[in-house]
């Protein structure tokens, strides 16, 4: 098993275990099956309409492979970078830089299905030789799929004690992914250890566009930091 090391924006080296072939390819073969089973289902529904003419029966076809078509894609921008496969196997994809992959990341990696997997399998092939396990979409995209198997959970590593009346401050911190709350913890506590107010500001910078905060009710770095992860805590301990 080789690991990923992520450096964030921040200059914060994060290292996670790089999920390989294996996890890879049998979350492959569970969204595979779902796909099948999918056509499976729409065989046995729409085989009455076989009386219809040849061009009436490719259009249906066609509409009807969209969600085949695009499952990938969907799943993964839904469900930040998780197919049911990949969730059922405990794998993620993320960026390199270590934030949420983007919709425009998804993309590029879904395109390139074509040359990885429909080419002779070929993206297989370059991931047993890639010490990150990247396929040509990660490579095109700037992503990884990682383990989350033996990384901590979220609770564990943003857990704070919030009092039985606590209000939280900020409620666009549900914009935030796990990933995104992880690397905020984990840089404001480097960064607030080594006395380095100038990351402080970057990450507190970064949170309000990331979340969309319109109005700061703190001043204080430190103090606005504190009350982003706690109210994160707040609105995510029982999701």
């Amino acid at each position: 098993m080789s690991e990923l090391q992520i450096n964030t924006t921040q200059n914060v080296k994060i290292t996670f275990n790089a999920a390989g072939g294996g996890e890879r390819l049998l979350a492959f073969i569970i969204d595979g099956a779902i796909k099948i089973g999918y056509y499976l289902i729409l065989n046995k529904i729409f085989g009455v309409f076989e009386g219809m003419d040849e061009w009436s029966q490719i259009g249906i076809n066609t509409i009807l492979s969209f969600p085949v078509m695009f499952y990938t894609l969907a799943l993964e921008a839904f469900f930040q970078g998780q197919t049911i496969g990949k969730r059922v196997v405990k794998i993620r994809v993320v960026k390199i830089d270590g934030y949420q992959a983007s919709f425009s990341d998804y993309v590029v990696r879904w395109f390139f299905r074509i040359v990885d997997i429909y080419i002779f399998g070929l993206g297989f092939f370059v991931m047993l030789f890639n010490k990150k396990t990247q396929r040509l979409g990660d490579m095109a995209a700037g992503t990884a799929v990682i383990l989350l198997k033996d990384s901590v959970n979220i609770s564990h590593t943003i857990l704070e004690n919030l009092k039985q009346d606590y209000k939280p401050t900020y409620p666009n911190v549900i914009k935030l992914s796990d990933n995104d709350a992880r690397i905020i913890k984990d840089t404001f506590t480097n960064a607030r250890t080594a006395k380095d107010y100038q990351t402080l500001i970057k990450l507190r910078t970064k949170i309000i566009e990331v979340a969309g905060i319109k109005e700061v009710k703190h001043s204080n770095d430190m103090q606005f930091i504190d009350v982003i992860l706690k109210d994160y805590n707040f609105y995510t301990q029982d999701m």
